[in-house]
């Protein structure tokens, strides 16, 4: 099993596999056709009020990590579905917006999916 993660703004690959955009907002300026997209899973995303709060500081991420594990951990019906899509695919790519490629959502899902 394989999983990346790559943001939206990256040309989609085919070594990508199967696609999964894990933002709540769809990628700006990216059209459904670039980001060839297979599943959104909006619900697997951050909470408006934690993405704010997080703002993609680095110095708030020990905290963003501890606070989006719990969210996932209260949204046990989108945490299974995702594992499900990791399980029936051999590789998933975990797609995400964000301009910081260390301190973002996704890390923490292919973490945790780890």
């Amino acid at each position: 099993m394989s999983l990346k993660i790559k943001r939206a703004y990256e040309e989609a690959a085919k070594d990508d596999g199967f696609r999964v955009l894990v933002d709540r907002i769809w990628p700006r300026g990216v059209s459904k056709e670039e980001a060839q997209i297979d599943l959104w899973l909006k619900e697997i995303a951050p909470s408006t009020e934690l993405r704010k709060w997080f703002g993609h500081d680095p110095d708030k991420w020990s905290e963003f990590q501890k606070k989006f594990k719990a969210e996932i951990r209260d949204n046990k019906s989108a945490w299974d579905q995702l594992k499900k899509v990791v399980k029936e695919h051999s590789t998933v790519t975990l797609v995400y917006a964000a301009k910081d490629e260390e301190h973002n959502n996704a890390v923490v899902l292919q973490k945790k999916l780890h």
